[in-house]
């Protein structure tokens, strides 16, 4: 499933911008859950999200899915698993963890990712980060750092760990689990790839949402929670999923986990324009360090390009 060819732009250039692409999309979705409060839970969210995912991508798929067959045949568990790891279960483990602890701690959290790519990355096919890598890394959890403290790193000291907290440790886990086992992914038409992770993620979600149902939680969607829903299933879940897998698969995992600290610096500018949430000297600050990271982490990549 590789990614469409622009000879005139270098694969670099074009990772960039389907990384960043990714990152707005993400971003966005983290403002739709804040907008979903009241009008869908978050179980139904994920399952309605991933089973019009489903529906809309494998509708416009079936050439290709012919074509891969004895691809995905002999690769079915492998594919079903990116979908049920990476995008059921990431997406429910989240929102779960979203609903125990703060907003600022699941940033937080989430900006451990890329150290997590790094680590597993190494301690599995012993793909080495450079020194430049590290620092660049360090530079955009230090931007995230100011983000979720609203400029003031001291207050970082009175977090309150609890549950969700552990929660989101698995949620880290499994999507850096998810992006360096990206390296395995079959060559597959990208709407193959998809389809068959999307039914991947929908088989992950049904058990969430029946036990759900049996506790009495289901809160189902009005038509604001429609909309959401459809955003997150056309954007957030088909776009920048394949936009990240073209991203990893032109640069390597652990280039790419870099740009997943923009999520947070992307989500400021996205509930400055639609929550209408102020805008702070701080924020300026963050998106500075989390670019001046990423720079420095590419301009001393090690030659290999992982």
């Amino acid at each position: 499933m590789s990614p469409p060819a622009t000879p005139a732009i270098s694969a670099s250039l074009k990772a960039y911008g389907f990384l960043a692409t990714a990152g707005l999309l993400w971003a966005g979705n983290t403002v739709a859950g804040k907008m979903a409060v009241g009008h869908i839970d978050p179980v139904t969210l994920s399952t309605l999200r991933w089973l019009s995912a489903f529906g809309l991508v494998a509708a416009f798929s079936i050439k290709p899915l012919r074509r891969d067959w004895p691809k995905i045949r002999s690769h079915w568990p492998l594919l079903l698993g990116y979908g049920a790891a990476g995008f059921g279960l990431f997406n429910i483990v989240l929102y779960s963890a979203l609903s125990l602890t703060s907003a600022t701690n699941v940033v937080i959290e989430h900006a451990a990712m890329p150290a997590v790519i790094f680590a597993l990355n190494y301690a599995i096919f012993r793909a080495r980060a450079s020194v430049a890598q590290i620092a660049g890394f360090s530079l955009t959890l230090f931007g995230v750092l100011v983000t979720a403290s609203h400029g003031d790193l001291m207050s970082l000291i009175h977090l309150n760990l609890n549950r969700g907290d552990a929660l989101m440790g698995l949620c880290v886990l499994l999507y850096a689990g998810y992006t360096i086992a990206l390296r395995f992914k079959p060559d597959i038409h990208w709407q193959s790839l998809m389809a068959v992770s999307a039914l991947g993620a929908v088989l992950a979600c049904f058990p969430a949402l029946a036990l759900q149902g049996v506790a009495g939680k289901i809160i189902w969607p009005d038509a604001t929670g429609w909309a959401i829903v459809a955003y997150t299933a056309l954007l957030p879940a088909l776009v920048a999923q394949v936009a990240y897998v073209w991203g990893v698969e032109l640069i390597g995992a652990n280039r790419a986990g870099l740009f997943i600290n923009l999520i947070p610096i992307f989500g400021v500018g996205l509930s400055v324009l639609i929550l209408r949430e102020p805008l702070h000297g701080f924020h300026f600050v963050a998106l500075a360090l989390v670019c001046a990271g990423i720079t420095l982490a590419e301009l001393g990549r090690p030659k290999s390009g992982t």
